[in-house]
């Protein structure tokens, strides 16, 4: 009997505090985490006993946020974290992202294949493009034209892979009788020259175990489909809702098949934040706790103009006033407005409608273990997705709660996998070995 497919999960683990803006003082916070590497590496050894798949670091190469009253929404430096945590588990996949925009092919390629020797095989990179001033002004330069960001991408892209092929996989002998360190025949330069790159190569890296790192990228535009059709085997997404992550998923694999690529290699993350208790009313605690720990006027404010009507921290322990509500509606150009409507039309505080998560940019589950399996479980079986991106509320106890007590309901159900399929991230994905250009 065939047994059913497994969903794939990725742990994003952020700053080290976790998701929510206020997850740094809750009162199981570590304070320092975000300088404290023995807290990211508790938490990457959780999620490997865990067996998910992969721990993932979000990054943009400038201070995005105002860190006067929260810490910054990304690490101190990836490429550094991932080589602590590299040496400090043993099964789990490890990727960041890398902007294509800001940074240059060969660095990329070289940290990015050292880190995977190191690892043994589970380095994994979500490349993405950059469009943010303030990340353009560290580099002393200018946003591009979006499509020059894209073509930069594609070109980028076609380096680094270049460059991580650049030795043949037999080419390191380490034959100390006749003294043969390596074969130089089978070690030759890359020559790529672009509109906005050139190397000459080659690395002075071998393959790994998996050959090269696993490629993610980020998005829904065609550019987005592009990259993934030609380069990628991981899709990060963020679908507000069930019916649009069916299509969503359905149109990339698919584009993807265009380029010639089999869809069942190419795996879809669509982001999810679970706060999780013992009751759905502890949950919506925890979650106004949270609130309370933000700005929540700026958030009162920004949930008025989701559903186009002007609200004021005043009013947050009442529902909207009915003369108000007859005049709400879903903001069009936010995919968020409808269940934002829709919580507001029950009746329930503006305090309460915000704790169900209306303003986040990922799908928030309140409840119970049951409750963020059960949304799991519809959204896997419906074709949605092959797994998730999860995205803890607060880290601390968010992750281990999530290892310790969804998993266990998810492998019961059939849905996760028990252990690891091998030991490198292209094992654990279930994708092929791949070494230099696809």
């Amino acid at each position: 009997m065939e047994s059913k497919p497994k969903m794939q999960l990725v742990m994003q683990m952020g700053s080290g505090y976790g998701t929510d803006q206020g997850a740094w003082r809750m009162p199981n916070a570590t304070i320092d985490a975000y300088t404290n590497i023995d807290v990211q590496v508790e938490l990457a050894k959780i999620a490997e006993r865990g067996k998910i798949q992969m721990i993932f670091f979000a990054d943009t190469p400038a201070l995005m946020n105002d860190i006067s009253n929260q810490p910054p929404l990304t690490p101190m430096d990836p490429i550094v974290l991932l080589t602590a945590l590299a040496r400090e588990t043993e099964r789990i996949g490890l990727f960041t992202t890398i902007s294509t925009t800001f940074n240059h092919p060969y660095n990329v390629a070289r940290q990015l294949k050292a880190l995977d020797v190191i690892s043994n095989g589970r380095i994994g990179v979500n490349f993405v493009t950059t469009s943010a001033p303030v990340a353009a002004m560290n580099f002393g330069d200018k946003v591009p034209s979006r499509q020059e960001r894209y073509e930069q991408a594609h070109e980028f892209i076609q380096i680094v892979q270049g460059l991580w092929g650049s030795w043949e996989e037999d080419a390191l002998l380490l034959d100390v009788e006749n003294g043969k360190f390596a074969d130089m025949k089978k070690i030759q330069p890359v020559n790529f020259s672009g509109d906005y790159n050139h190397s000459r190569g080659p690395l002075p890296i071998p393959p790994s175990k998996q050959g090269q790192p696993v490629i993610f990228t980020a998005g829904g535009s065609e550019e987005t489909l592009k990259i993934f059709g030609r380069y990628a085997n991981g899709l990060y997404t963020n679908p507000y809702n069930l019916e649009t992550a069916i299509v969503y998923r359905k149109i990339f694999r698919e584009g993807a098949k265009k380029f010639g690529r089999d869809a069942n290699e190419l795996k879809v993350f669509p982001g999810i934040i679970p706060s999780i208790a013992t009751t759905k009313e502890k949950a919506l605690e925890r979650r106004r706790q949270l609130d309370r720990n933000g700005d929540l006027i700026g958030r009162v404010q920004y949930l008025g103009s989701m559903i186009g009507v002007p609200l004021s921290y005043e009013q947050i322990d009442q529902p909207v006033p009915e003369q108000i509500l007859k005049h709400a509606f879903a903001n069009p150009h936010d995919p968020r407005s409808p269940r934002a409507l829709e919580l507001v039309k029950t009746g329930m505080t503006i305090r309460d409608v915000l704790a169900h998560g209306v303003i986040n940019y990922h799908p928030v589950i309140v409840g119970t273990a049951e409750d963020v399996a059960d949304f799991m479980e519809e959204w896997f079986v419906n074709g949605a997705c092959d797994g998730f991106a999860i995205q803890p509320d607060v880290s601390f106890d968010g992750i281990r709660d999530f290892v310790d007590q969804v998993i266990p309901i998810l492998q019961e159900r059939g849905l996760f996998h028990e252990d690891y399929e091998g030991t490198t991230l292209r094992e654990h994905m279930g994708i092929p070995y791949q070494y230099g250009k696809m």
